[in-house]
């Protein structure tokens, strides 16, 4: 016997009777929105616009200021706090409500200048790809669009929407943290659209991130005359990593993962320098200093004499926990996708993100309200379109739900 997947894809949903009698104002708004959604999507994955890279980044701010200028809405070009990143967006509507709402995307990517002339935006079947596309392209455009159909539908009862759209959110946010802070400070509720896991979920807790780099220092010397006189940093650095590899590397839980290595600068010399950069994810923050501890003491217990092993450790985003504030707009946001006949679940991943900065600020967030898709940061990384016009309804109803009943602060 076939089994069916427990929740439809919104393929199937659309041609059931009851989505199909539905007059919802929104829905049909978002119905209408699908081309110019769409045709501005296409515009921004075409923008190559990887993390520091400043001109192309600076495109793709460029255009989502634009874009938002045609609301009405008062829209900054904010300098980011590093020097060698592009500029921030901020936008704000007003409304008469009650509500102070602050959604936040990003523009940055994983992909380096040139990979829109490799591979630009293109749509197979049900699916779009393109770099950025779904992490985070299609939440920004996402977050426009729903802007619109408020304007569209005068929807105005809120006391203010602020749309941030940052430029190094894929590093930790380096260039906004500063800003980000203060945006929460006025919040009552943080959204943030990164990408809805598959195949509906909505994000209700993350890992923290956290970047730790061994580096180890060794003695150069000619490696053909006189090997034995070097101390050879690339051999400890692989004792070293073997050390660290008793750290699960996959799951829910704490992870810890080999990124970056390099050692040496020439072939015929025995190097002198090696590191290694590992991504730690974890759902607590004592995780992250359980590890330190580990690769401290891994420090000291080194198989090349004479080598010194120093370890950093840098901290991107702290988790976002579960917890009551966040599973109420969850379930806030399952009322409103049920009138549609859509069905989701709560959900989480080790991807981090600016909504746990918005929980430590006591701040109710709601997280991964974007499209659905997957393969982010690879070359598959792909959008779904069958929830493209769910999410934007979604997402819409939810601005106008929380702008009428804002969630209290979390103590």
């Amino acid at each position: 016997m076939r089994r069916l997947p427990l929740l439809l894809p919104f393929a199937a949903l659309i041609a059931t009777p009851a989505l199909a009698a539905s007059a919802d104002p929104v829905f049909k708004a978002a119905q209408a929105a699908r081309a110019d959604q769409l045709a501005l999507l296409e515009k921004l994955v075409n923008i190559d616009s990887g993390t520091a890279d400043k001109v192309g980044g600076q495109k793709a701010s460029e255009l989502v200021a634009a874009e938002l200028r045609t609301l009405g809405m008062s829209v900054e070009l904010l300098p980011a706090e590093l020097p060698t990143l592009p500029d921030n967006v901020v936008a704000t509507m007003k409304g008469t409500g009650k509500g102070r709402i602050l959604m936040i995307a990003h523009t940055d990517t994983v992909f380096g200048p040139g990979t829109v002339a490799k591979r630009p935006f293109r749509i197979e079947g049900n699916r779009a790809y393109g770099p950025g596309v779904i992490d985070e392209k299609g939440g920004v455009v996402e977050g426009i669009t729903a802007l619109r159909l408020l304007k569209t539908l005068k929807q105005n009862d809120f006391a203010s929407i602020t749309f941030l759209i940052e430029t190094s959110e894929e590093r930790g946010s380096p260039g906004t943290r500063a800003l980000i802070d203060r945006l929460l400070a006025d919040a009552d509720v943080e959204l943030n659209l990164e990408p809805g896991d598959v195949p509906d979920l909505l994000t209700v807790w993350r890992k923290g991130s956290n970047v730790f780099r061994i580096d180890v220092k060794g003695r150069p010397s000619h490696a053909g005359v006189a090997p034995q006189m070097g101390r050879n940093a690339a051999v400890e650095l692989i004792h070293q990593i073997e050390l660290a590899s008793t750290l699960p590397n996959k799951g829910d839980g704490l992870t810890s993962n080999l990124t970056l290595m390099s050692a040496g600068s020439r072939n015929n010399i025995i190097p002198e320098d090696a590191s290694a950069t590992f991504s730690v994810r974890v759902r607590e923050t004592k995780q992250a200093e359980e590890v330190e501890a580990l690769m401290r003491r891994n420090a000291t217990n080194t198989i090349v004499p004479d080598t010194k092993v120093t370890v950093t450790r840098e901290v991107a985003f702290p988790p976002l926990p579960i917890n009551p504030a966040t599973d109420a707009l969850a379930a806030t946001a399952k009322k409103i996708y049920a009138r549609i006949g859509g069905v989701t679940a709560n959900g989480g991943n080790g991807g981090a993100s600016e909504s746990a900065l918005a929980h430590a600020k006591g701040v109710p967030a709601l997280d991964g309200l974007g499209p659905v898709g997957g393969g982010a940061h690879t070359e598959d990384e792909y959008l779904d379109l069958q929830t493209l016009t769910p999410r934007l309804y979604l997402l819409t109803s939810l601005l106008i739900e929380l702008g009428k009943r804002p969630p209290a602060r979390i103590n």
